[in-house]
């Protein structure tokens, strides 16, 4: 991680649980990290912690609806304006909600292509830019995806998150073949993990916390920090290593 020492991080999702975790190992790798969510009271308790911890990077707390493309824009010219830009994306934001395919709401559905498609793919759109235009060769666009993107769950609930997140799979194999195709040395990873206990299940099932909590009942989970360590560790790679990582759970 020498090299990505004072360097820019863009972490969506950065206010719980992966997106906390990642942003706390980043900046205590010493890297200059923003943490975008809609919120940003938990990242400015973290960014707080992160200094009185005596880490050597900075957290930049940032306010962002990314189901909004103008805040998507506005926010990477902001760190244009005060970081140059962006050398690593991690695009780790997203949601599910409870709507089947025979019987959810079309706005629920709208919501979730959204912020778990839509914003990946302006965020990294955007990221590229970023780089490109200061010759930034080096980057490394990383999209937190889950194995429900590679198996469907049997569970009516997440039959369509599941399709989001199918395409996540798509758009970083998609990505890396542009980077390729464009000569970049940019590096594309998905990472892929299974049951992860965060505040996910219980925000997908908050009318019912009963059923949120017999999701992970007795099961092994992995922990945020776990994804965290697969991110420092694709980071970590040498430049000529593309990382696509798959975490199931044991």
């Amino acid at each position: 991680m020498e090299r990505w020492k004072g360097r820019v991080a863009l972490v969506s999702g950065a206010s719980v649980g992966i997106g906390a975790a990642v942003v706390k190992e980043l900046v205590q790798h010493g890297m200059k990290v923003v943490g975008c969510a809609r919120s940003v009271d938990k990242i400015e308790k973290l960014a707080a912690e992160c200094a009185r911890s005596g880490f050597s990077g900075t957290l930049i707390p940032y306010k962002c609806d990314l189901s909004v493309e103008e805040e998507i824009i506005n926010m990477f010219s902001a760190i244009k304006s005060s970081h140059q830009g962006v050398d690593v994306l991690i695009n780790n934001a997203g949601l599910a909600l409870p709507e089947p395919l025979l019987t959810g709401r079309t706005s629920s559905w709208r919501t979730m292509i959204d912020v778990n498609v839509i914003a990946l793919s302006v965020c990294t759109r955007e990221a590229y830019q970023s780089m490109k235009e200061r010759n930034v060769d080096d980057g490394h666009i990383i999209n937190v995806n889950g194995m429900s993107g590679h198996r469907v769950v049997h569970s009516a609930d997440v039959h369509f998150y599941c399709s989001t997140k199918y395409a996540v799979t798509a758009l970083t194999e998609g990505l890396r073949q542009e980077l390729r195709d464009a000569k970049s040395h940019i590096r594309a990873t998905c990472i892929s993990p299974g049951l992860v206990e965060t505040e996910f299940v219980y925000r997908l099932y908050r009318e019912n916390p009963e059923k949120a909590a017999a999701t992970y009942g007795d099961k092994k989970c992995l922990q945020a920090g776990d994804v965290a360590s697969a991110v420092v560790y694709a980071l970590s790679s040498p430049p000529h290593v593309q990382v696509i990582m798959f975490i199931p759970v044991l």
